[in-house]
């Protein structure tokens, strides 16, 4: 009885301390929320777990393999890539992705690493492909806003009508049939044409930064300066022809006015005349003999103020100033 008990007790025991190396060894593992697993054993995968919760493998035998469940982001090199019209320009772009199928991914990376090195390859190629098929302005414009208000203010703005038609170029920018949504669409769909055999999905690629190349933008800077200073000129050149138009016609109005006052005054002179000459005439019928007084005095006031000596005196125009009587 005695040694039945202590064999008992003894199995008891080394049940419990197997028991105890195999919890302590770790037979349970636990998936987080978030993440997802690949169990492998020997190297070839057992099976996969997406779903949080509690889950048995085999001691010494199986590997845990982790991966996050949620949306990873990759940001792309800076690439100087050349649009359709063969302009360079400088392109950073960030991505993102998920793992959805864990299996496919454990076997073509392993690791996150190896995916990111991948990915980046993917994503800066798909990147090159659009871009270089498109015009510089449907990638860095998403509508055509700039011309709609241009436009407005066009039909509104005579004076800016006119000085366009000035300085003949094109103040309408080119038409965005695409732009950069749409660009980002078709990166992300040239991306995923290439990973579905890698357990990814690629959630969308956008521009982060776009920027000129050097020579692009020594060429943006001086074609920038050229418009502005023929605005400039034009603005002068508009700004002459109206001063030459509003002098042409303060010069017209300046004639006008001294015609009509220059017309008007001979009136006013000859009316004068005539009614001093009328004056003169009444005078004359009245006294004739005062009236021909009256117009020696005059003439003697002017001429003999001009004349220093008088060397006869025995002429008729002097008859009323020599006389002894008033008159010879």
């Amino acid at each position: 009885m005695t040694s039945n008990l202590k064999r008992f007790f003894g199995t008891l025991v080394t049940v419990v301390f197997i028991l105890v190396v195999l919890l302590f060894l770790g037979p349970l593992y636990i998936v987080n929320e978030g993440n997802q697993v690949v169990v492998t054993r020997f190297g070839s995968i057992v099976t996969t777990h997406s779903e949080a919760g509690l889950y048995l493998k085999m001691p010494f035998v199986d590997t845990i393999t982790t991966y996050p469940r949620l949306v990873l982001s990759l940001d792309g090199d800076p690439q100087r890539i050349p649009t359709k019209e063969n302009q360079y320009i400088i392109v950073d772009t960030t991505a993102r992705w998920i793992i959805e199928d864990p299996a496919l991914f454990y076997q073509n990376f392993t690791s996150l690493n190896n995916a990111y090195n991948k990915l980046s390859d993917i994503v800066d190629s798909s990147t090159r492909t659009i871009i270089t098929q498109n015009r510089l302005s449907e990638i860095v414009r998403s509508s055509n806003i700039i011309n709609d208000a241009k436009a407005d203010n066009e039909s509104t703005d005579e004076d800016t009508k006119e000085i366009a038609d000035l300085v003949n170029v094109n103040t309408v920018n080119e038409l965005v049939t695409k732009g950069r949504r749409e660009l980002s669409r078709q990166m992300t769909d040239a991306a995923n044409r290439l990973v579905p055999e890698y357990g990814i999905k690629i959630i969308d690629i956008l521009p982060r930064q776009v920027k000129y190349s050097d020579e692009l933008t020594e060429s943006v800077y001086s074609k920038m300066i050229k418009e502005r200073n023929q605005i400039a000129q034009a603005y002068r050149s508009n700004g002459e022809g109206k001063k030459a138009e509003w002098l042409g016609k303060l010069e017209n109005k300046k004639q006008t006015i001294s015609s009509e006052a220059y017309k008007r005054s001979e009136e006013i002179k000859g009316n004068a005349d005539a009614e001093a000459a009328r004056i003169y005439a009444d005078s004359y019928n009245k006294d004739p003999e005062f009236y021909t007084f009256w117009k020696s005095m005059e003439s003697y006031k002017k001429t003999m103020k001009a004349n220093n000596a008088t060397y006869s005196t025995g002429m008729d125009y002097f008859n009323y100033l020599y006389a002894p009587n008033g008159k010879r």
